[in-house]
């Protein structure tokens, strides 16, 4: 009859046993530096998250000192004062939650509260924008500095890639 064929069928145990050894060694190794990388990926995030935190408590002092000079009692000093407060709850909440409890909070308002969400979202999105757009105008990148004229040529009068020379 013939033997089952196995890896070790025609190794000797010392050849095995170097194998184990071998592979012991390349394990170990994969789980320390994906042990290192997520040490450094948990420092990245929470650093990120510090930050984001920063800005949005920034954001509700401003709102504050907005209200503060607002007419006292008049409807827009309580509504920047109430979203000064949630803007500030919401800064403790990012800087005392990791990021899967930020991500499940955020998950839950959007299945409840859709519309608050997305408005929330295009709020969060023209806010982004103009901080980009200012950030970016003291290093020569500001959109006004780009050239736009093949942007234009392709709404004008289709791609000037694919177009012809001579063609209209």
């Amino acid at each position: 009859m013939n033997e089952p064929h196995t890896p070790q069928a025609g190794m000797e145990k010392d050849d095995v046993s170097t194998i184990g050894s071998v592979a012991s060694d390349i394990k170990n190794a994969a789980t320390q530096k994906f042990g290192e990388a997520m040490t450094e990926v948990r420092s990245r995030t929470g650093d990120a998250k510090d930050s984001v935190a920063n800005e949005v408590n920034d954001v509700a002092q401003a709102l504050r000192r907005a209200s503060e000079e607002l007419r006292g009692g008049s409807a827009q000093e309580r509504t920047l004062g109430t979203l000064a407060s949630s803007l500030a709850d919401a800064s403790d909440q990012i800087r005392d939650k990791d990021l899967g409890q930020i991500a499940q909070m955020v998950s839950k308002v959007a299945r409840e509260h859709p519309v608050m969400f997305l408005g929330g979202a295009a709020l969060l999105g023209f806010a982004a924008s103009r901080y980009a757009k200012a950030s970016g105008a003291g290093n020569g990148t500001s959109s006004e500095q780009h050239d736009t004229r093949p942007a234009a040529s392709f709404v004008r009068g289709g791609n000037p890639d694919t177009q012809t020379p001579g063609a209209p």
